[in-house]
């Protein structure tokens, strides 16, 4: 077996007995150091920048780990090689081709470790509060597939392939699955679109124009989007979908508007729902969490037969839900209150309109 390799290493000396047990034990020498003591180093390493609360530059070392001790016993295992058959193996082109591209793809298979992390846990990449949200998972799904094109491209060039050939076959052939592969190529660029566009991010509570799809952003993929339904649980929703219709970003609110309705029998005297809608207005400008830079607005804004429909709607200088339900809730207090001092006769619009279909 090892003459077989005379014709790479001509001046290569034939391996004795002790050669063989030297050459073994620095290998398991080897092992033993990078799965153990090259490991708890790391380990160490990764800590010390946590406790520096450098998070970032930790969690990038513990995810490179693995590759630096496959990049150490890689380099011993080489030089044991070497010191086995007496000649070093980095002398001749394809052992050190063999060498030079798998620290290349130990390198990016490190680089692809930590963004497909940070891909998995968007939570967890914070360079500083301003910055949090600047790479997507999206984002930083597109850097992995540009990460492994440009492996490919210096493997490639270290072994002398020949590039041109190559794109220009890869450039026809893209040409043909084109038309195969239309619907997908328009979700991938949708999924671009959303990316420069930024319409919404990982966790933003959005709703499309009809309110077929409403739910929280789980997660942006190349070909689509996953959404946290109330009702369906996760659905996967292609990225063209998403691009071709107007989206509601509810979580990028500042304000949020407060309407309600009620119907005030036509029994009432003009001036006593007058006196209701004044007296809400004034109300509602009272309660120290609505906004008084928008409009407040308590008019009857319809009429029927039997009764009026009296709008009331203001704003919140909140986005959050559970603020808005309980705001909402005094002022519908208060209008039960206003309602009963002036002894408003309440009716329920369904029940007029089922009276009126059962006399037609």
């Amino acid at each position: 077996m090892v003459e077989s390799f005379h014709w790479l290493y001509p001046n290569m000396v034939k391996p004795t007995l002790s050669d063989i047990i030297i050459f073994l034990t620095i290998i398991v020498i080897g092992w033993v150091l990078q799965n153990y003591l090259l490991k708890y180093i790391i380990k160490k390493i990764a800590r010390f920048f946590e406790r520096k609360t450098k998070l970032m530059t930790a969690r990038i070392i513990e995810h490179f780990s693995r590759e630096i001790r496959h990049a150490f016993f890689t380099i011993i295992l080489f030089f044991a090689a070497g010191f086995l058959i007496e000649v070093s193996l980095f002398t001749k082109s394809p052992m050190s081709n063999i060498f030079n591209s798998l620290m290349v793809f130990y390198f990016f298979k490190g680089m692809y470790d930590v963004l497909t992390y940070y891909a998995n846990h968007p939570e967890s990449f914070h360079l500083n509060e301003s910055k949090s949200t600047k790479l997507t998972p999206f984002k930083l799904r597109i850097i992995n597939a540009s990460l492994a094109i440009v492996a490919i491209i210096l493997i490639a060039s270290l072994w002398n392939f020949n590039l041109n050939g190559f794109l220009t076959g890869i450039g026809l052939t893209s040409v043909a699955l084109a038309f195969g592969v239309r619907d997908t190529s328009s979700h991938i660029f949708g999924g671009l679109s959303m990316t420069f566009d930024k319409p919404f991010e990982v966790g933003d509570f959005i709703s499309t124009e009809d309110h077929k799809i409403e739910g929280v952003i789980q997660d942006i993929n190349l070909r689509s989007t996953l959404i946290s339904t109330s009702d369906k649980g996760i659905v996967y929703v292609p990225n063209a979908y998403l691009m071709n219709r107007p989206i509601y970003n509810f979580s990028k609110r500042e304000k949020r508007k407060i309407e309600t309705f009620v119907f005030l029998s036509t029994d009432n005297t003009e001036q006593s729902i007058r006196n209701v809608c004044n007296e809400i207005n004034k109300q509602i400008i009272l309660h120290p969490q609505i906004s008084k830079e928008d409009l407040i607005l308590v008019y009857i804004d319809e009429y029927h037969t039997d009764y009026y429909r009296m709008m009331i709607s203001f704003y919140i200088p909140t986005n959050d839900i559970r603020e808005k339900y309980s705001i909402q809730q005094d002022i519908l207090f208060v209008i039960k209150q206003i309602m009963d001092e002036e002894n408003m006769k309440v009716v329920d619009p369904n029940k007029v309109k089922l009276k009126e279909l059962i006399e037609i």
